[in-house]
């Protein structure tokens, strides 16, 4: 299965005179110059300044470590993808820092330690080519497997370089398809023929950066001779195009993305398109016959109103030919929401929360008629499902864990309970002595608001408990309950108390959720985290002196928020690779897909409900701030480096003293390109806070 403005014309002189001032007084603007000789050269004054605090602090360096041990494991699960008859694995490990993808049969998969066959070394690529490649996708023409497009990246960015792949010959293609560095999205149609939405030049990318147009490329042909399938305006987000088989059915389908949230689907026969009558705010994929259509808003259709965020199912043929009779796989309640779906041959599995804890049911069609089971899961954590052979099998993959239960992997089989266990991941720290619990507070509106917490079974309420609390908020994106070995050993061994705050913004209680705190209502999911902090404290778990926020990318925007809103309620705070200066964030590398959620801070009206809450603009001088620290990547070309680095030095240039800083220079949006990296930047993380949150830390200056 594959994935698929209105303007406020109200100008106040309020809304146009703050727009104005907030233009005029950007003195770090030149902070946004990625590579530029004077904003590297900043960056790498604080890089030496935060590895000055760290580079002797013994807990430092055994931290990272007992990191790259956790992260270099030779016993993690290797996650697999059948293809063809082999199963496939992308792995990094010490020997392998940018990584091997590699196969072997599912046979010899199940034994304790497989036999595997490299396919493409990626540390030879690079060391070969001298470029710094990180591997970031295959696409691979199904369901005979026999091509595939590799995309690399140079340092992790979003940016990739596209090749043919021979899985036969485990070798680019000499002549094949090719395609230079761009954000770019691709399908095959069939051997010799690909769907191609990328930077043509010119004119042909959108406000975000992304593909504006997209092309059907035939082998043989040069890219500028492809032809032009669909063109969207600079104003959407991307276009794109991909294709669907399921059970022998060929689809195609053209996609426009106009925001975020909002799409026009086009049925794609020969030369001709059809727009397809769904909700704007909908997502649609193919099950046999049968069209599953998930409208992320109410949808009035055939004389009936289906709920948003309701699963729905129908003939696609009758469905083009006017019938809207749907079957409800799933309505939503007020606890429960619906996550995904994955496809075997004869079954829809289809995932979804109850007071974010999972559950997962069956569908199966047959005689015309749908039928479900309840599938009986080992877990209420996170889980994962993932088809073996769609075309041909019933089994999936079924991937669970908890906060203290290591991740396991199993083979399960649609149509009854059985398993079989493949692989369990290992420890990396003793769970016994914890628990993991559930709790509910009221946000400043009435809101019941959920979050979990990790502690020790013993813990002492006596306000003096290092807490970190993690929260992100936003895209409809849930913090569900899995397992990371990581932060046991950063964390929870220390004696540290972990809590997740499943704040409005997620998409915990599916779109209703994440719509409570969209563009002008985005407050309300700020006042759900500060509520927890206040929580947390009220019992007694932590006080403001022990207790730490984190959160990046949204969740970057999240902690920055916490800091300059509610200083108060925490001594350190760790915003990563964030969203911090909202009035240029849609001017930003990919920023402007994002006003759906945001909004638009361009227009006076927006700007005046974005300008209360954006970190850059509201921190101030003379105010007492937690200990904070930024940490992003020069290769992050999703979210701008220039949003942690302006905010550093406007902090540092008001007197702030408590303010760290630290860029890994590759790593993308994801902040590290291997897992030295990896290690590396959360022992600094982890390192901050511990040494901010700890028991003993009377002596810390609480700013």
């Amino acid at each position: 299965m594959k994935p698929q403005l209105k303007l406020i014309a109200v100008l106040c002189m309020a809304g146009a005179s703050s727009l104005a001032l907030a233009q005029a007084e950007d003195k770090h603007q030149w902070l946004e110059d990625i590579t530029g000789d004077k904003a590297l050269s900043w960056v790498k004054d604080q890089n030496k300044v935060t590895r000055s605090k760290l580079d002797n602090d013994a807990g430092f360096n055994k931290l990272k470590a007992d990191l790259q041990v956790v992260l270099n494991s030779k016993d993690r699960i290797p996650s697999i993808r059948k293809m063809g008859d082999a199963v496939y694995n992308y792995w990094m490990d010490a020997e392998h820092p940018r990584g091997v993808w590699r196969k072997t049969s599912l046979e010899e998969y199940k034994k304790a330690q497989p036999k595997w066959e490299v396919v493409l070394d990626v540390d030879a690529l690079a060391k070969a080519e001298n470029e710094s490649w990180v591997y970031k996708a295959s696409v691979c023409r199904e369901p005979v497997y026999d091509r595939c497009l590799i995309e690399l990246s140079r340092g992790g960015s979003d940016a990739v370089v596209t090749r043919e792949f021979d899985l036969a010959s485990k070798s680019f293609v000499k002549g094949g398809f090719s395609l230079p560095e761009a954000k770019m999205s691709l399908d095959w149609v069939n051997k010799d023929t690909l769907f191609v939405a990328t930077d043509f030049g010119a004119g042909t990318l959108t406000d975000s950066g992304y593909a504006r147009v997209v092309k059907e490329w035939k082998r043989g042909t040069e890219l500028s001779a492809a032809k032009t399938l669909f063109e969207g305006q600079k104003t959407d987000m991307a276009v794109g195009a991909n294709s669907s088989d399921h059970k022998g059915i060929h689809r195609e389908l053209v996609g426009r993305q106009i925001t975020f949230y909002t799409s026009e689907q086009y049925l794609k026969e020969g030369d001709k398109l059809s727009k397809l009558d769904i909700p704007a705010k909908s997502n649609l994929y193919f099950f046999d016959k049968q069209a599953v259509i998930t409208p992320r808003e109410a949808w009035t259709v055939g004389g009936k109103t289906y709920a948003s965020g309701s699963v729905l199912a129908i003939d696609f043929d009758a469905f083009m030919k006017g019938n809207r009779e749907f079957t409800v796989l799933f309505e939503p309640s007020d606890t429960t929401s619906y996550t995904g779906a994955a496809i075997t041959k004869n079954h829809l599995l289809l995932q979804t929360l109850d007071n974010v804890k999972s559950s997962l049911k069956e569908w199966k069609f047959s005689g015309g008629k749908w039928s479900a089971r309840q599938v009986t899961l080992p877990t209420l954590g996170a889980i994962t499902v993932t088809a073996v052979d769609a075309e041909n099998s019933d089994d999936y993959l079924l991937g669970y864990s908890d906060y203290l239960t290591p991740s396991v992997y199993m083979m399960a089989h649609a149509g009854n309970d059985k398993r079989e266990l493949l692989k369990s991941a290992p420890s990396f720290f003793d769970a016994s002595a914890y628990e993991t619990t559930q709790k509910f507070t009221t946000s400043k509106d009435g809101t019941k608001v959920p979050y979990f917490i990790v502690r020790r079974k013993d813990v002492k309420f006596d306000s003096n408990n290092p807490t970190l609390l993690y929260g992100y908020g936003g895209f409809e994106i849930p913090m569900t309950p899995s397992y990371s070995g990581g932060l046991g050993k950063s964390w929870l061994e220390k004696g540290g108390v972990y809590v997740v705050a499943n704040i409005r913004g997620g998409g915990e209680f599916g779109p209703r959720w994440h719509q409570l705190a969209l563009k002008e209502n985005r407050q309300r999911a700020y006042d759900d985290f500060a509520a927890v902090a206040e929580d947390l404290i009220a019992s007694k778990i932590t006080s403001p002196k022990h207790l730490g926020a984190m959160g990046g990318s949204n969740g970057g925007l999240l902690a920055g928020v916490a800091l300059t809103q509610r200083p108060d309620l925490f001594n350190a705070v760790v915003s990563r690779v964030p969203l911090l200066d909202m009035r240029r964030f849609n001017q930003l590398l990919a920023g402007a897909s994002w006003m759906g959620e945001y909004g638009n801070p361009d227009v006076p009206a927006e700007w005046d409900y974005i300008s209360k809450y954006s970190p850059y603009q509201n921190v101030k001088a003379g105010v007492t701030y937690p200990n904070v620290l930024f940490i992003t990547s020069t290769k992050d070309d999703r979210v701008h480096p220039g949003h942690a680095r302006k905010m550093a030095a406007k902090m540092m240039e008001q007197g702030h003293k408590n303010v760290w800083y630290y860029e890994n220079i590759e790593g993308g949006h994801g902040g590290a390109a291997n897992n030295a990296q990896r290690a590396d930047m959360d022992a600094i993380v982890y390192t901050f806070l511990w040494n901010m949150l700890k028991r003993d830390n009377d002596a810390v200056q609480v700013h």
